[in-house]
C-alpha cells in the first residue's frame, strides 16, 4: 500500500488519542497494529460470516500472544447481554490480565459488542477496531460508543470506551454483499447532511463511482466522514450537546429497526429512511424548503436506499419507541432536525401530533 493510498486520521480527545488507518491491505500490516496491543492477552470477538474470510490472516499478527476467538452468528438481534456474558467468560478462561486487548473484527454488531465487553472486563481494558463493512468504518468503529440491545429498544445500555486504534481495511469491502454496502453509504450520506453541504455536493457527483467501489473516491468519502466525527467527537465525547447531531435520523431509524425486530431493515437503510423522515419534519415545521428533502431523497435513491416506511409498520407504534430515545428528556421528544442540507441542530419540545402525522403520511 503506497502512502498515497494510505489515509490516517487522529482522533485526540483531551489527552487520549488513537488513530484511523484507511486503505488497502491493513490487516496484513501486522506491524502497524501490533505496536497498539500492550499485553500478553488478546481476545478477537467476531461472527460466523467475517471470521472464515479474516480470521486467519489475523491470527498471523497475533503469534507470540496468547490468543482465542469468539464469534457470534451474524446479525443484529445477536448484539445481546447474553453474548456479552458469554465474551467475558472467554476472558476469563484466556486468563486475561488488565493489559489485555480485545480486537473487533466484524461490522457495527461485533464492534459494538466487543468495545462493551472491553469496558466491562476489569472495569475497562484496551480494545481495537478492524470494521469490515462500510458501515462501521465510516460511524460505529470511531468515537468509543458501545452497547447492547434491549427488547425495548436498540443500544439501551452502554459505555462510552475508546479504542486504541481503528484499522479500516477496505479490501474486506470487496466481499460485503451490495445491500450492507449501500447501508454503509447512509451513514456516508449523514455526515454531509449534517454539516458539510461541500461535501453533499460532492457525493452527488460521485455517487456512481461510490456504488462502483472504486478506491480513490471510496477512500476519500470514508476519510471525510471520519474527519468530520472525529472533530465532533473531540469536542464533546459523551454526547452532551453537539455529538447528538450525529444522531440524525437515527431516532426515527432505531424505531423502524426495533419495530422490525432488528431484522425487517438494516441499520443504515433505518437510516436513510430516518433521514428523509427528519426532514420531511423539518419542512413541516417550517424549518427547511422541500427542494432540501428532495435532493436527499434523490441521493439516498441514487444510491440504492430505501426512502419508504416498510409496508404495515403501525405510525402510534413507531412514535411509542421514539419516546425511548435517549436523547429525549422528561416528557418532551428532542429531535434532530435541519434548516436544510448541512445545517442540523437540535430541537426540543416537538410535538408528538406533527411526528405523527409524518409517520401516517409516510406509511401512506
Amino acid at each position: 500500500m503506497s502512502p498515497a493510498q494510505l489515509q490516517t486520521i487522529e482522533v485526540a480527545i483531551g489527552e487520549r488519542a488513537y488513530p484511523v488507518w484507511i486503505g488497502r491491505g491493513l490487516l496484513a500490516d501486522h506491524a502497524r497494529w501490533r505496536a497498539r496491543l500492550r499485553g500478553r492477552h488478546a481476545l478477537v470477538i467476531s461472527n460466523t460470516t467475517v471470521a472464515p474470510l479474516y480470521l486467519s490472516q489475523l491470527g498471523v499478527g497475533l503469534d507470540g500472544l496468547r490468543w482465542s476467538s469468539f464469534l457470534l452468528d451474524d446479525g443484529e438481534a445477536h448484539k445481546s447481554f447474553a453474548n456479552v456474558e458469554r465474551a467475558l467468560q472467554a476472558l476469563a478462561e484466556l486468563g486475561a490480565t488488565r493489559d489485555a486487548c480485545v480486537v473487533a473484527l466484524g461490522g457495527g454488531v461485533v464492534g459494538d459488542l466487543a468495545g462493551f465487553t472491553a469496558a466491562c472486563w476489569m472495569r475497562g481494558i484496551d480494545f481495537v477496531q478492524m470494521p469490515t463493512t462500510l458501515l462501521a468504518m465510516v460511524d460505529s468503529s470511531v468515537g468509543g460508543k458501545t452497547g447492547v440491545n434491549l427488547p425495548a429498544g436498540k443500544n439501551l445500555v452502554g459505555a462510552f470506551h475508546q479504542p486504541r486504534a481503528v484499522a479500516a481495511d477496505i479490501d474486506t469491502l470487496d466481499s460485503l454483499p451490495a445491500r450492507e454496502y449501500r447501508a454503509g453509504l447512509a451513514e456516508v450520506v449523514k455526515g454531509a447532511a449534517i454539516g458539510d453541504p461541500a461535501f453533499f455536493a460532492w457525493l452527488e457527483q460521485h455517487a456512481d463511482a461510490l456504488l462502483a467501489r472504486d478506491d480513490a473516491p471510496l477512500i476519500e468519502a470514508i476519510a471525510r466522514k471520519v474527519r468530520y466525527k472525529a472533530g465532533v467527537v473531540a469536542r464533546d465525547e459523551t454526547e452532551r450537546g453537539e455529538r447528538a447531531l450525529l444522531n440524525l435520523g437515527h431516532t426515527f431509524g432505531h424505531a423502524l429497526e426495533t419495530a422490525g425486530n432488528y431484522t425487517a431493515l438494516l441499520h443504515g437503510e433505518g437510516v436513510a429512511i430516518g433521514m428523509l423522515l427528519a426532514a420531511q419534519l423539518s419542512e413541516r415545521l417550517g424549518m427547511s424548503g422541500a427542494g432540501d428533502s428532495e435532493r436527499l431523497r434523490r441521493l439516498l435513491e441514487r444510491l440504492g436506499l430505501p426512502t419508504a416506511v416498510p409496508a404495515g409498520m403501525d405510525p402510534q407504534r413507531l412514535l411509542e419507541l421514539m419516546r425511548l430515545d435517549k436523547k429525549n428528556t422528561a416528557g418532551s421528544l428532542r429531535l434532530i432536525l435541519w434548516r436544510g442540507i448541512g445545517r442540523a441542530e437540535i430541537v426540543a419540545g416537538v410535538a408528538e401530533t406533527d411526528v405523527l402525522a409524518v409517520l401516517r403520511a409516510a406509511v401512506g
